[in-house]
């Protein structure tokens, strides 16, 4: 089977039709419900009896909670804080769906552009939106660093820009993009391994360096399902520092 192959999105069941087109249960929207769930499970029930002397699931919970509260704290300070459940919440959704997509025969919700894309526009929206309403035209000033000679100014201000418009771009094909890569180099090196084994023994002596890298890709990708889930949640929060202090 083709590395693409696990990519594809399928209609599980038909939940309505409007204008002749089928809104459809997909296998994304399984695995983002599942996601919910393990979530949920992780952040209510294993948090219900909030021992004094915490067992492993609320560990894991306080952990998580603390560990996205003082990223925020660093990079957008107190008022941040404001904004903690949407990046407590992006952190916690990417690294679940990227960790699920590492089961094998499951399906990597982040794997597709459209789901980094949305998130990446909710992340660019709120900058915009709250931006304004907390600075006025003041938010402007995030576009004119102090301090440029007047003579380059223009061109400064249009890289500020454009750099600040290419945000939902580069915050969505970062974590698309590992993701894809990732899973498809696995695909491969799997592959291998597969197709040697069926060629008798000297094929198996010769899986056994394919089998060794798909077991290390297989780490690695651990690591990165967590980086990409960091990487997403740190720029929001410098995002969003850029919304509450505009000013350079």
């Amino acid at each position: 089977m083709d590395p693409i192959h696990q990519f594809e999105i399928k209609n599980l069941f038909v939940l309505t039709r409007i204008g002749g087109h089928e809104i459809a249960f997909t296998n994304s929207a399984l695995y983002m419900v599942i996601a919910l769930a393990v979530i949920s499970a992780l952040m209510i029930g294993a948090t219900t009896s909030r021992a004094l002397v915490p067992g492993r699931m609320q560990s894991i919970a306080e952990i998580s909670y603390e560990f996205i509260a003082n990223t925020l704290r660093q990079s957008a300070g107190s008022e941040g804080m404001k904004f903690f459940p949407l990046v407590f919440t992006l952190f916690m959704f990417i690294l679940t769906v990227n960790m699920l997509g590492l089961i094998p025969y499951t399906f990597t919700v982040t794997s597709h552009i459209i789901i980094t894309v949305s998130l990446a526009l909710l992340v660019f929206l709120t900058v915009i939106v709250y931006g304004f309403k907390k600075n006025g035209l003041r938010f402007f000033k995030l576009f004119v660093p102090s301090g440029i000679p007047i003579v380059i100014l223009p061109l400064v201000t249009f890289i500020e820009v454009l750099s600040f418009i290419s945000r939902p771009i580069s915050h969505s094909v970062r974590l698309f993009a590992n993701m894809l890569a990732g899973h498809i180099t696995l695909k491969v090196f799997a592959g291998f391994v597969t197709m040697l084994g069926a060629a008798g023994f000297f094929g198996w002596m010769g899986a056994v360096l394919p089998l060794g890298l798909t077991v290390a890709l297989t780490a690695l990708e651990l690591l990165v399902a967590f980086l990409q889930a960091y990487v997403f949640a740190i720029l929001t929060c410098i995002y969003l520092n850029d919304a509450i202090h505009p000013g350079h």
